[in-house]
């Protein structure tokens, strides 16, 4: 069989747009409504998605709750509950979820993700992240924000135990600088040999770390280049730790707006776009830069030289270099970043987002894609009745399931 493309679909309340929540036909209650999330999944599963992935933050998104930016999306339900009535609601889609390392304990983690993937018959993921917001810090009695490289170094033997747990009966007792534990879980081995691991840091110690330990990684990228050169660097660091390029499949964010016509799709995202006040886009991009004052530089001016910070360091660059790269006022830059957080955004027919993905896809730039509908239940419909006949029609995704774990999805090897 050619090598053809994987497919996420990242389910977040209302979507991915930050004005998501205000469309007219937007599905408002989404957080808290598990018929919206099972036609969600049943929607990606008709559509012979790979997975379903589920983001998480142990906190509100936003300091200040009178500002109705990410707020207006702190509703939701603690994701692994959620996937799991969604996996006795669907029956080949992957389920996975974002769960910190710093927030948790590997013993307890490693069991809930084993059970989540014995409920679901071997379709369970975990995305590992080490969490970059002082507001998480704050609801776990911690003194603050722990230094990005001990975060990471945390994460490494996090990451370690979990996998170790997670061989069964073959495990031994781990006593580390972070952690200690002395039994095996009270689980039989997974029935795809150990539920996928998903990364998603993008900085040197993020890419080694994922290149040590990740079956999939999800990242951002605005353009082509940006995609190949951070697809080519994690790849060649994977001989490092006696890794095959193809045990890691690369799966960028895309946002697609989608339509019929051109002119269709375009008035699309223009109407998303009109309902993002400034305050609230200026917000978010502070917010996601991990500084406070941005509201004090004259909107219309360029972004100022910023300190690097103990937040999220890859997505910070990312942002900046376009900034810089595109000549965008803070308001430009705000209001584009708003629309998917610096992720790839497309706008256009069928044929021009299956052309775009295909480019990149076969340019060496993703072994697949983490789809961010800007709104839903709408876009995600749109493009499963839309691009995926598209894709289909090119042979660059199935149209049937090839098995029925999450690693037969992917083409992952099982644990030895």
């Amino acid at each position: 069989m050619t090598r053809q493309m994987k497919l996420g679909a990242f389910l977040w309340a209302t979507g991915h747009h930050i004005a998501a929540w205000r469309h007219p036909k937007a599905h408002v209650t989404a957080g808290i409504d598990i018929d919206h999330h099972i036609r969600l999944a049943r929607t990606a599963e008709a559509a012979k998605f790979d997975m379903v992935f589920c983001e998480d933050a142990a906190g509100l998104r936003e300091a200040n709750v009178g500002i109705a930016s990410q707020t207006s999306r702190s509703i939701g339900f603690e994701p692994i509950s959620l996937l799991s009535a969604l996996a006795v609601q669907t029956s080949r889609i992957g389920l996975v979820s974002t769960a910190s390392t710093s927030y948790n304990e590997p013993y307890g983690l490693a069991r809930t993700f084993l059970s989540l993937d014995h409920l679901s018959g071997g379709r369970a993921g975990w995305n590992l992240v080490t969490s970059a917001s002082p507001i998480e810090a704050a609801n776990f009695g911690a003194t603050g924000l722990k230094p990005h490289a001990d975060r990471y170094e945390r994460a490494r033997e996090f990451a370690e135990v979990v996998s170790g747990l997670w061989q069964g009966s073959g495990f031994h007792c781990h006593n580390g600088q972070s952690f200690s534990v002395r039994d095996p879980l009270d689980l039989p081995r997974s029935p795809q040999g150990a539920p996928v691991m998903v990364q998603a840091g993008a900085s040197d110690v993020g890419r080694d770390l994922a290149a040590r330990t990740a079956d999939v990684v999800f990242t951002a990228a605005q353009t082509l280049e940006e995609a190949k050169a951070f697809y080519d660097d994690l790849k060649g660091r994977m001989a490092a730790y006696g890794r095959e390029p193809d045990d890691i499949k690369i799966m960028p964010g895309v946002s697609p707006v989608v339509a019929e016509t051109e002119a269709e799709a375009r008035e699309k995202q223009e109407e998303l776009q009109a309902l993002i006040p400034d305050d609230v886009g200026v917000a978010l991009l502070s917010s996601y830069l991990s500084i406070s004052d941005l509201g004090s530089y004259p909107i219309d001016g360029p972004m100022p030289e910023l300190p690097e910070t103990e937040g999220m360091k890859s997505r910070q660059a990312l942002v900046i270099e376009q900034s810089r790269r595109d000549g965008l006022s803070i308001r430009q830059l705000a209001r584009h970043f708003a629309g998917a957080r610096g992720h790839w955004r497309i706008v256009g027919t069928p044929a021009q987002i299956a052309d775009e993905l295909q480019a990149r896809f076969e340019g060496g730039g993703a072994d697949g894609f983490n789809v961010m509908p800007s709104y839903f239940p709408g876009e995600l419909d749109a493009f499963a009745t839309l691009v995926v006949p598209e894709l289909q029609r090119r042979g660059l995704i199935r149209r049937e399931y090839e098995g029925s774990t999450l690693r037969d999805h992917l083409g992952l090897k099982r644990p030895a």
